[in-house]
């Protein structure tokens, strides 16, 4: 079984940064791509940032040039490095793994962090 364990959320103040991590754990080949998803208050879930096992990155057009996402294959965690937060960003947090089992891929999610971007 494979567990994901997401941390680094918190409240910051507009224009300031947080560091979110998701690593995994569990028995498996490899890990696929991973991403990053949100979900603000009272809408749908929404795609942040995607980085393939290559390494390729994708973001949304509303934080660019303010996340990164990066992955540390060899510790099998995920980050997403958010800077110049703001209030739109508050949202729970999500990070998602696809994950090859050698037979098949599965798709893993995280708990869920709470980022609250307020003054």
């Amino acid at each position: 079984q494979v567990q994901l364990v997401e941390s680094g959320g918190g409240l910051v103040q507009p224009g300031g940064s947080l560091r979110l991590s998701c690593a995994a754990s569990g028995s498996f080949f490899s890990i696929l791509a991973m991403g990053w998803f949100r979900r603000a208050p009272g809408k749908q879930r929404d795609l942040v940032a995607t980085v393939t096992s290559g390494g390729t990155t994708t973001y949304a057009d509303s934080v660019k040039g303010r996340f990164t996402i990066s992955r540390d294959n060899a510790k099998n965690t995920l980050y997403l490095e958010m800077n110049s937060l703001k209030p739109e960003d508050t949202a729970v947090y999500y990070c998602k793994q696809t994950i090859w089992s050698g037979v098949h891929k599965y798709d893993y999610w995280g708990q869920g962090t709470q980022v609250t971007v307020s003054s």
